[in-house]
């Protein structure tokens, strides 16, 4: 048995971090960092954009703000894919992570020390690319700790993912005070400092992650990578000629990327599919992903607009005020990390318990949708209320069954996307996955341009309704998928 094949399956037989590998903690260490800054950027960058310039925003209408945050997310989710396959054909997943979180932590500098629409334009960009880059490859090497089926594998990733929002949690807390006290752009150096605390504590870790993660799993030969940087520097000159016409600008934004992003999936499920080192049970299971990919897309297109047209409602709507103390804007969004962090293990216990009793992956997104459809009902009963009169224990509650449907997909999607994979598509495959999401926080600021806090009525009751019987409708698609996935749940 070769060295490396003796690491990795220490790392994997390893369960010193709570029954799980030792390295579990080093990846939910920076992933909870990469969150912090990400959070706690995203956080306050929707009032950024549409605060006026007296109150240090830079005065955007708030519909071009809320799309500009959902084209940025979905941005996010985009570079996930140039990061995926860098990783896999060029570089490996763990130098991809360790240089990304750096480009990172730059996007955030950018944010903080340069003004106006310039900081944001750099900032964005930077973090967008550093982030991509880290999301896939992150999650990819959380799959590298098990064997396909070890029983551990979702517990492990829900584990994962509650470091995300111990982030998440932190990370909008601490920039929506400094926003609230000094300004915004103490805000986004924190962000910084968030991240510069993330590398360190990867940096002393590095060393015990699989060796498998050091390399591409599938090289790119020597010849072709002068194509690709060929390629990538079309690409931006393309990009660049197209705002400068106008064709892509701030109110358009958001479709590009949903699109671009939805064009992007559509090539890989064709590429793995037809790929001569994709087997038959691969090629059936890439298939069956399709549906529950189309899932995700709606799930992240409702539960993104916490970070738009929440935030907006946050604004003017809800009663933010606590024994006197009016709380920041942003804060509505520690609400959802609060209560993930709270049942994430819940859920992580759940599953190890049931192990092959659970239910399916599709059942499981299927609720999802379910779920969040009947929260975004629940607005409608203080639909016409007055301005700061919604309660906060009210959209506490709505955020609950928010957080319980993310919990029946976002984590279980992770794992999901991991088991089916094809072999040479590892990182590529979860940066499919991530591409949902892309699409669906895109469409999430295309969604939020329909929100007005003076008619309220025809918002929520379209989406809510429109959710549960997409929910209903993936259910009914449980057992062709089962079926096609050959063996994998």
């Amino acid at each position: 048995m070769s060295s490396s094949t003796s690491a990795t399956e220490a790392a994997r037989n390893d369960t010193r971090f709570f029954g799980h590998p030792l390295p579990l903690m080093q990846l939910f260490s920076l992933e909870l960092w990469e969150r912090f800054s990400y959070y706690g950027m995203n956080g306050i960058l929707a009032i950024y954009l549409y605060f006026q310039v007296s109150e240090g925003g830079l005065g955007m209408p708030q519909p071009t703000a809320i799309g500009i945050v959902g084209a940025y997310g979905g941005a996010v989710f985009l570079a996930t894919i140039l990061g995926a396959w860098v990783a896999d054909r060029i570089l490996g997943a763990e130098k991809i992570l360790f240089y990304s979180a750096i480009i990172i932590m730059a996007g955030h500098i950018c944010l903080a020390l340069i003004p106006g629409f310039g900081g944001v334009a750099a900032g964005l960009i930077l973090v967008a690319l550093g982030s991509g880059g880290l999301k896939a490859n992150a999650s990819a090497l959380v799959g590298e700790l098990y064997s396909e089926k070890d029983p551990r594998r979702d517990a492990g990733f829900t584990l994962f993912y509650m470091g995300v929002n111990v982030g998440a949690l932190l990370g909008p807390l601490i920039t929506g005070l400094l926003q609230k006290e000094i300004g915004f752009h103490v805000g986004f150096g924190a962000a910084a400092v968030g991240m510069a605390l993330g590398l360190i504590i990867y940096a002393t870790g590095r060393k015990n992650l699989p060796d498998e993660s050091r390399g591409a799993v599938n090289p790119l030969p020597t010849s072709k990578v002068y194509l690709f940087v060929a390629a990538i520097v079309v690409a931006v000159i393309l990009i660049v000629i197209l705002w400068m016409a106008g064709v892509v600008n701030p109110d358009n934004l958001d479709w590009w990327i949903a699109g671009i992003s939805a064009g992007a999936a559509a090539c890989y499920f064709i590429v793995m599919g037809v790929s001569p080192q994709t087997n038959a049970d691969e090629r059936s299971r890439v298939l069956a992903f399709i549906p529950f990919f189309v899932t995700c897309v709606v799930f992240w297109s409702l539960y993104q607009q916490i970070f738009g047209t929440l935030t907006a409602y946050s604004d003017s709507q809800m009663n933010r005020e606590i024994f006197g103390w009016e709380m920041p804007i942003n804060w509505l969004q520690l609400i959802p990390p609060i209560f993930v962090i709270a049942f994430a293990p819940v859920f992580s216990a759940m599953w190890f318990k049931l192990g092959t009793r659970q239910i399916s992956t599709p059942v499981k997104a299927g609720l999802s949708l379910i779920l969040i459809g009947i929260a975004f009902l629940l607005f409608l009963p203080y639909a016409n209320a007055g301005e700061h009169e919604t309660p906060l224990l009210w959209v506490a509650f709505i955020l609950l069954l928010f957080v319980f449907a993310e919990l029946l997909i976002s984590p279980i999607g992770l794992s999901f996307s991991s088991k089916v994979a094809p072999k040479v598509f590892q990182s590529q495959m979860i940066a499919v996955f991530f591409l949902a999401s892309g699409v669906g926080t895109a469409l999430s600021g295309v969604l939020g341009g329909y929100y007005s806090a003076d008619n309220q009525t025809p918002y929520w009751t379209s989406i809510g309704a429109a959710s549960i019987i997409l929910g209903l409708l993936a259910l009914t698609l449980t057992k062709p998928m089962l079926k096609a996935l050959r063996g994998i749940r």
